[in-house]
């Protein structure tokens, strides 16, 4: 039978509490799993803070847009999430709610929305920018060289980025979702290589992607060691002012790679692309069913996978696509699967992957 490639969908998402955003084009989708075990499900449109400005268009200034933007909808479907699981006694208007929304009234939500951000940012800077360079600068004078001590700031700076990972990723909130960021993973995948949407299909799918905002945050810490090398000043206000200044540069420049990226198979790309595949087995872990069902319920309300599948793959989906296959051919399958992960994960030549349906 014909091997399918992978084919680029058009389709991203995060995970949030107990469920997954989806995003295709203007209109995104919040899947949460309710403790009562039913899946509660948001759907809006997100025309981006620019709306269709030319600038959104415009490689490299169309990254910095598209990072604001990311922030902005993920802060957004967080907060949406989180709203399922408020402890019963602060279920009601707290205090500070009404006092924000006594001054602000109906924007009451995006001012604090646009303070969260403002904040991480903030925080970012001071975590991933900061640190390591007044960290460094201990050692500045027993090192002369400026250039091995950018190097050294921007190692640093990598350790700190998976160590923090690390950390994180022992918290039990997080490892759920992680977990539902696997199941993102998967659902995209699912369809980007011509497999029908059930939870069989999802759930022997990758959790890796090129397209994932892991990958995305380790080009910026990597663009920036090399950016931040040809800082030569020896004035440290200077120094940190230009770091602060080049950081649009090096989201612009990051995008465009992981786009590019997430479009192509071309052996160097996918050589750039292993050291995110390989950092998203900290901050991707493997789902259950349950999660596979909360996130195929996001991607639906937002895009339609049968069309897309007949227009690359040229399937007709009908019911049998849909029903549970044969246990000895799943197992043929699911053997076949696992050469195809360890293949992607090692990133060894191409992200192709074999027909499921064999």
């Amino acid at each position: 039978m014909k091997k399918k490639t992978k084919c680029y969908s058009g389709i991203g998402g995060q995970a949030v509490l107990e469920g997954i955003m989806m995003k295709n084009g203007s209109k995104y989708s919040v899947a949460v799993r309710r403790q009562d075990g039913s899946i509660a499900l948001d759907v809006h449109e997100y025309e981006g803070i620019l709306k269709g400005n030319i600038f959104t268009k415009i490689p490299f200034i169309r990254g910095v847009i598209a990072f604001i933007d990311s922030l902005v909808l993920g802060m957004r479907a967080l907060n949406y999430s989180a709203e399922f699981f408020a402890e019963e006694e602060d279920a009601g208007e707290s205090g500070f709610d009404k006092a924000m929304n006594k001054i602000f009234g109906k924007y009451a939500e995006k001012v604090l929305s646009t303070f969260a951000v403002i904040l991480a940012v903030a925080l970012a800077l001071g975590v991933f920018v900061f640190l390591p360079y007044f960290v460094t600068g201990l050692f500045r004078e027993y090192i002369r060289n400026s250039s091995f001590m950018a190097i050294i700031e921007g190692v640093l700076r990598i350790v700190i980025f998976v160590l923090y990972i690390v950390l994180i990723s022992q918290m039990k909130d997080i490892k759920r979702v992680f977990m539902y960021h696997g199941a993102e993973h998967k659902c995209i995948n699912c369809v980007e290589h011509g497999r029908p949407l059930t939870v069989t299909d999802v759930m022997r799918s990758s959790r890796f992607h090129k397209r994932c905002g892991t990958s995305f945050l380790l080009f910026v810490m990597l663009i920036s060691v090399i950016l931040f090398f040809f800082i030569t000043t020896t004035n440290p206000f200077l120094r940190m002012l230009y770091r602060i200044l080049l950081i649009p540069v090096v989201a612009g420049i990051s995008y465009e790679i992981l786009r590019l990226a997430g479009r192509s198979n071309n052996i160097f790309l996918n050589i750039i692309s292993a050291p995110g595949l390989w950092l998203q087995r900290l901050t991707t872990k493997e789902p259950d069913e349950t999660m596979a069902e909360v996130a195929i319920a996001a991607v639906e309300a937002v895009f339609d996978w049968k069309k897309y599948l007949n227009e690359t793959f040229g399937y007709e989906i009908d019911e049998s696509w849909l029903k549970d296959e044969d246990p000895s051919m799943e197992e043929e399958d699911d053997l076949s699967f696992i050469t195809e992960e360890i293949h992607t994960e090692e990133i060894a030549q191409t992200l192709d992957e074999s027909d499921p349906n064999k």
